[in-house]
């Protein structure tokens, strides 16, 4: 059977803007979180390096560019409001390509397999440069997510690939050194750092909605001008706002969460 995601409505207009939800307060608040972000990420970077540690990431590495992220519906307001509408049409086909593949994979393990193999690098990346093309509007995850390892690791079969005494190394190296969360080679005190953003969209969405909002990045930010989306979200429970989208044929629940 083949899934089709629903073509968006008013594609290229400002985000909808509802009586429950005022997207220019919550993106300037999501902004202001983003940049404190940032500041606490580059003093501890700088501190980190001065002791004699190694960040693998730097302008123009894009390995792990083609990762599935989840995002708050409030850090996709941030990104939508600054696309080009070029932009938004690239990020509204590769939404479609993500909903094909949530509704063709097995489990969650395919579905991060094949996203990464098959529906690919992120519409927004430049791969001549390796330059981000909403660098400022990006989410958290893009921006906390460093190595402490060389890119090879980050690519799909980078871990895969490791013979098996390259294996034992890799393990050993992500349980003993102290950066890391003794399970993965990413750096975990900046993914700590970007812990108040969450909290911080949290708090927005439930005070605006009375609920929070989840989900694929690509498939929120193109839900953003989507006017069934926003309509879905004014029903008056979770359970309700699913059976909403499950009605318009927005919803499938790893690229949407209601909580």
């Amino acid at each position: 059977m083949t899934f089709l995601m629903p073509v968006t409505i008013n594609a290229h207009e400002k985000p909808l803007k509802y009586s429950r939800l005022d997207t220019t307060r919550v993106t300037t608040e999501v902004r202001r979180a983003l940049q404190r972000f940032d500041s606490r990420a580059a003093t501890w970077i700088s501190r980190y390096t001065a002791r004699g540690g190694k960040v693998y990431c730097a302008a123009g590495c894009f390995r792990c560019c083609d990762m599935p992220i989840r995002v708050s519906l409030a850090e996709a307001l941030v990104v939508a409001e600054s696309l080009t509408p070029s932009q938004f049409e690239a990020v509204e086909a590769h939404a479609e390509r993500v909903w094909l593949n949530a509704h063709e994979s097995r489990d969650g393990d395919e579905y991060v397999e094949n996203h990464r193999r098959s529906v690919g690098f992120c519409p927004l990346l430049d791969r001549e440069t390796g330059r981000c093309g909403a660098y400022e509007a990006r989410p958290a995850r893009c921006r906390d997510t460093y190595s402490a390892m060389p890119a090879r690791f980050c690519a799909p079969d980078g871990l895969s690939s490791l013979r098996r005494s390259e294996r034992r190394a890799y393990e050993q190296e992500v349980r003993t050194n102290p950066v890391m969360d003794g399970t993965s080679h990413f750096i975990a005190p900046l993914e700590d750092l970007s812990v108040p953003i969450w909290e911080t969209c949290a708090t927005l969405m439930r005070r605006e909605l009375g609920f929070e909002v989840w989900g694929d990045f690509w498939t929120l930010v193109a839900y953003s001008r989507d006017e069934r989306f926003w309509s879905a979200l004014r029903s008056h429970s979770p359970r309700s706002v699913i059976a909403a989208l499950k009605r318009a044929r927005l919803y499938h629940p790893e690229l949407v969460q209601i909580e």
